[in-house]
Formats: structure tokens, C-alpha cells, sequence
């Protein structure tokens, strides 16, 4: 199994070229042999390229912003181009759409038509959910307006375990539902601490794992990407613990 780790995790040692290189070292010392690229200080794209090569880790995806994808795109086919990187996936959705069943179709027109740009050059590109899209306008939350809206062969999705579940989603539901359209999936737990909701190392939490594992073989998913935005101890030692137990749970 394609087992990455998502680099935002981590964007506390990721400010410059020096602690980039230090970092991804670590990563691929915990076992790791690809990345989602994310929350990285300004590098050279084929300076990162080098770094990578020389841990043994491969770019299988990155998050990279629709302001970029609808102003840039010749700039971010050739970034993939040179991280030999076939998978992105927009991380959100702008703050200027969200609010109205209204808004978020006007982001899905946009967001197709910014991701033919991307996909005519093979690079397969996806959305990133929070929980805010689990708000229901007109009797249906914006994720499933958001797909309704960017069919098949469009835009794929990259659901996120924890965030579903934040919104009072089916996680293994979710990503039944985008079966053949979800490559990407992101992994992290959800535990309870003091009453509140906390993420959690996957397998240290309160998620249905055995389920959602199973929908994602299922589904096609293609990288199984841990991420953990908020860690309770050091973020290196909770990307191993997830590593660990996610093989775990793969090989049975």
C-alpha cells in the first residue's frame, strides 16, 4: 500500500530549504516512503526534487490552493511535472463561497473548469473536505452539492477521516459513496479529551477503522496519506505510531 505521509503535519520544521531537508530525512527514517507535499517554507521545486530523491521519497500528491490551480496552472503542471507527481488536491474551499447552497455551486463551476486546465496535462486533481462542508443548505450538505455539481471525471475526492466524522458524517460511508473517485484519502483519529473532540495517531482513537479500511480498498484508494493537523506529543513520534498501526491494519 501507497502509505504517505502529509507534510503538513509537520510545517513547524518545514520554513526553509535547511529544515526541509532535516525533516524529510526524519520522514523517511520513521519508514515512509512517500509525502503529500504541503505547508512547506519557499524552495526551489527541483532543489526538492534533489532532497527527495536522495531520502528514497517520492511526491505521490500535493495540496496546492484553486487560487493556483485557476490563476497558475501552467506553473503548477510544470511543478508536478518536475516532482514527477501525479495527484493534487485542493485543500478547501474559499471563504468567498462558503454560506449558500448559491456559493458553492459558483465554486464547483469554477473549480472544473480550473481542473481541466490541470487534468488535460495528467495530473489528477481532487477536493479536500473539512467538516464545514457537512453544513446542509437546501436539504443537502455541501459535499454532496459539491459533487453533484463536479461530476465524474472532473474532480476526484480526498476525504478526510477525521473532518467527516467532526461534521457528523459516515466516513466509511463517504468514501463508499466516491467510489472509483477517491485516490486520495487522508487518515487521522478522533479521541476525546475533557469532553472535546481531539485528533488522534490513527488506531489510538474512537474511529471505525476496520469499516473505513475496508470502503477504501473497495473504493480504489489509491495513497493512504496520515495526517495530523494537532498532535499531543511530537508530531515525528505520531506519524510513526500511525504508520505502525496503519501497516497493521493493511496486512490483516
Amino acid at each position: 500500500m501507497n502509505i504517505a505521509a502529509q507534510m503538513y503535519t509537520l510545517r513547524e520544521y518545514t520554513k526553509n530549504p535547511r529544515d526541509i531537508a532535516r525533516t524529510l530525512k526524519k520522514v523517511s527514517g520513521l519508514g515512509y516512503r512517500t509525502v503529500q507535499l504541503s505547508g512547506l517554507g519557499p524552495i526551489d521545486t527541483r532543489e526538492l526534487k534533489k532532497i527527495l530523491d536522495g531520502e528514497g521519497l517520492k511526491a505521490s500528491s500535493t495540496h496546492t490552493p484553486f487560487a493556483r490551480i485557476k490563476d497558475e496552472p501552467g506553473a503548477v503542471v510544470e511543478e508536478h511535472g518536475i516532482l514527477d507527481c501525479q495527484y493534487l488536491a485542493v485543500p478547501g474551499m474559499p471563504e468567498e463561497f462558503r454560506g449558500s447552497a448559491q456559493g458553492c455551486k459558483t465554486f464547483a463551476v469554477q473549480m472544473v473548469e480550473a481542473a481541466q486546465n490541470i487534468r488535460e496535462n495528467g495530473i489528477d486533481v481532487s477536493y479536500h473536505n473539512h467538516s464545514y462542508e457537512l453544513e446542509q443548505y437546501e436539504g443537502k450538505t455541501v459535499l454532496e452539492t459539491l459533487f453533484d455539481s463536479m461530476p465524474a471525471g472532473t474532480v476526484n475526492a480526498e476525504i478526510d477521516t477525521y473532518w467527516i466524522q467532526h461534521g457528523g458524517g459516515d466516513v466509511a460511508g463517504w468514501i463508499s459513496r466516491m467510489k472509483d473517485r477517491v485516490p486520495l484519502v487522508h487518515l487521522k483519529d478522533m479521541a476525546v479529551a475533557r469532553g472535546e473532540p481531539i485528533m488522534a495517531e490513527v488506531g489510538e482513537g474512537n474511529l471505525n477503522w476496520e469499516m473505513i479500511l475496508s470502503a477504501c480498498k473497495s473504493s480504489g484508494v489509491v495513497s493512504y496519506i496520515v495526517e495530523q493537523d494537532y498532535c499531543q506529543r511530537d508530531p515525528f513520534e505520531s506519524l510513526g505510531i500511525s504508520l505502525r498501526n496503519l501497516r497493521q491494519m493493511l496486512s490483516q
